[in-house]
């Protein structure tokens, strides 16, 4: 099968009543992003999957579009067997296999996809299993108070999602079943005639339910970081006649920054720096100075792109250190609105933006005060997979 026959399905349509947050669960922040957008970015990172339908609740257009931008959706039914299968009819008869995963269970492996789709060769299904290592016993007075005997755990799995399916067999259980309502898609193969085989699963698929399952998310989502920093810098010349913009701020001045876009000098050494924590080349390569479209463009857009190159695999921007240096306008009286303005653009806090200036003692070109230069510094933590 080629690799175009692969879809998945991410079901986020609950309203996470069991989890305490103020927004269905999928939609609450990990790691800076929405939970349901580090699910998304793993399947959508993978190479056998050609395409993915997220099963949302209905009036979740909104959330949906601000975790993960403009994506195929559907909107779900009162189960999840219900929003499993408008997924399924969503995506026709178009596709071979398709792996259906739970928005709520965000740190997703390259290597339980591979599984998943190898065991497909010989059977109708695949779920990733853990097996059960700590004692089971029933609770004799049903109510969490009183201890009763122990249940043998032999052959026990705790099951996990993804679970991957030839899309035949996962349509036509779907479409004929006729039982309670499931606890999973693997057990609507089986009842069906269908063979489902068991791989291995990962400690980091464990599922967002309740209110502590949160920090635990957040502890695991902090091991698999590696922190990088990276510089910029930047120079451009004074004129009269032209605007000055410093960090996003139009400064009163008897000179303006002059450059193919709106020059501004400390936006432009934060984007570099940016860039390079994730080695994605330089400003001038994603919006090369002699194409006319960024004639005058506001230079906000520039370093949104780079944060938004480094949010995309999975990154997180910690801090930002910028350094001015010009003998004038005075630094001083903008610093605080710079400093905002970066803050707002990032998404960050305030006190995530340092900013500083300086003078080279009149000498030099800033000296001069022929021109101006930014020096910046850039701390992220990225994906142990996307920091080699």
């Amino acid at each position: 099968m080629s690799s175009t026959t692969t879809a998945a399905i991410i079901v986020a349509a609950g309203t996470g009543a069991r989890s305490g947050s103020a927004v269905p669960k999928q939609y609450a922040p990990l790691g800076g992003r929405a939970i349901l957008a580090h699910s998304y970015e793993a399947l959508q990172r993978h190479p056998a999957i050609g395409r993915i339908v997220v099963v949302i609740g209905a009036g979740q257009e909104a959330a949906l579009q601000a975790a993960v931008g403009d994506v195929t959706a559907v909107i779900g039914g009162a189960t999840r067997r219900l929003s499993v299968l408008a997924g399924l009819e969503a995506l026709g008869g178009a596709v071979d296999r398709v792996l259906i995963h739970d928005a709520a269970r965000p740190f997703l492996s390259a290597t339980v996809i591979d599984a998943l789709l190898a065991a497909l060769d010989t059977r109708d299904g695949a779920v990733p299993a853990l097996p059960v290592a700590d004692t089971l016993a029933r609770d004799t007075a049903l109510s969490g108070t009183l201890l009763g005997g122990t249940v043998a755990r032999d052959g026990l799995h705790r099951i996990q999602t993804p679970q991957a399916f030839r899309f035949p067999a996962i349509l036509a259980a779907h479409r004929g079943w006729r039982g309670d309502e499931p606890t999973d898609d693997a057990q609507m193969v089986r009842a069906a005639g269908g063979a489902v085989a068991l791989v291995p699963g990962d400690p980091m698929l464990e599922k967002i339910t309740h209110p502590a399952d949160f920090a635990a998310a957040e502890a695991r989502l902090e091991a698999t970081l590696r922190t990088r920093m990276a510089t910029g810098f930047d120079v451009h010349r004074l004129e009269v006649g032209e605007e000055l913009w410093l960090g996003g701020v139009l400064i009163p001045h008897d000179k303006g920054l002059s450059g193919h876009s709106d020059a501004d000098v400390a936006l432009h050494a934060i984007t570099d720096a940016l860039l390079g924590t994730i080695a994605a080349g330089d400003i001038g390569t994603h919006f090369p100075p002699s194409d006319p479209q960024w004639r005058g463009a506001d230079s906000a857009q520039f370093l949104q792109h780079a944060a938004s190159l480094i949010t995309g695999r999975g990154g997180i921007i910690d801090f930002i250190d910028l350094t001015l240096i010009c003998e004038e306008p005075k630094v001083g009286p903008h610093r605080a609105a710079m400093r905002d303005r970066i803050a707002e653009l990032l998404r960050l806090k305030p006190g995530q933006v340092s900013i500083k200036a300086t003078t080279t003692e009149r000498l030099g070109f800033t000296g001069r005060g022929e021109g101006i230069a930014a020096q910046a510094a850039a701390t992220v933590r990225v994906p142990e997979d996307q920091a080699s």
